[in-house]
C-alpha cells in the first residue's frame, strides 16, 4: 500500500488528481459499493448513492486532514451519502423510514441480483425493524467485519456507544428470528 500522506496530496494536486482518483477509485469502488448496497438495498440505487460518493470525495479531497485514515473518511461520506439518499426517497413517498425500509426488504425478492437465499431474507427483514443507526453498527460489524474502532470514525461515536448499539441490535434480531 502506497503512503496515504503521499497519496492524498497526489489527490489534491492538481497535475495528478485526476490519475490519483482513477486509483482512489479502483482501491474502494467495490467495497464501497458493497457497503451503501447493505444500506439502499437496491443496486441502481447502490450505484447512484456510489456515484454521489466519488463525487462528493473528489470536490472536497482539499478539506481531508490527516486526522483519521483516508478509508474511514470516504467510509463516512458513503455512510451519510447513503443515509441521506434514503431517507430522502421515503420522505419522496410520504412514508416514515421504518416503513420504507421494509418497502425495500419486499422487494428485495424481485431484484434479480439479490442472491440471497430464504434465511438471509428474514435476516434482512429482521434488520429492518431496528432504528437506523443500530442497523448500520450491526450491517458494519456483522456483514463488513469492521473493527469498533473503525466503526467509531466513520460514524463518530464512542465505542462504548457502538458496542451497546450491537449487542442490543443482535438480541431484537434473535427474537425476532428465533422461533418461540
Amino acid at each position: 500500500m502506497i503512503d496515504e500522506q503521499k497519496f492524498v496530496q497526489l489527490l489534491i494536486d492538481k497535475k495528478t488528481q485526476d490519475q490519483a482518483f482513477r486509483k482512489l477509485i479502483s482501491l474502494y469502488k467495490e467495497r464501497l459499493y458493497w457497503h451503501i448496497r447493505k444500506i439502499v438495498l437496491s443496486h441502481e440505487d447502490t450505484d447512484d448513492v456510489l456515484q454521489n460518493t466519488f463525487v462528493k470525495v473528489y470536490k472536497n479531497i482539499d478539506t481531508f486532514n490527516n486526522d483519521s485514515k483516508i478509508y474511514t473518511w470516504i467510509y463516512r461520506i458513503a455512510t451519510n451519502e447513503a443515509l441521506t439518499y434514503i431517507n430522502k426517497r421515503a420522505k419522496q413517498r410520504n412514508l416514515n423510514i421504518e416503513d420504507f425500509q421494509k418497502q425495500l426488504i419486499e422487494n428485495l425478492t424481485e431484484d434479480p441480483l439479490f442472491n440471497g437465499d430464504e434465511i438471509q431474507l428474514i435476516l434482512q427483514k429482521a434488520i429492518a425493524t431496528l432504528p437506523q443507526k443500530q442497523q448500520l453498527v450491526f450491517k458494519m460489524k456483522y456483514f463488513d467485519e469492521m473493527k469498533y474502532s473503525e466503526i467509531s470514525e466513520i460514524l463518530e461515536t464512542s465505542v462504548g456507544a457502538l458496542k451497546s448499539s450491537y449487542f442490543h441490535a443482535v438480541k431484537k434480531i434473535e427474537k425476532i428470528i428465533t422461533p418461540q
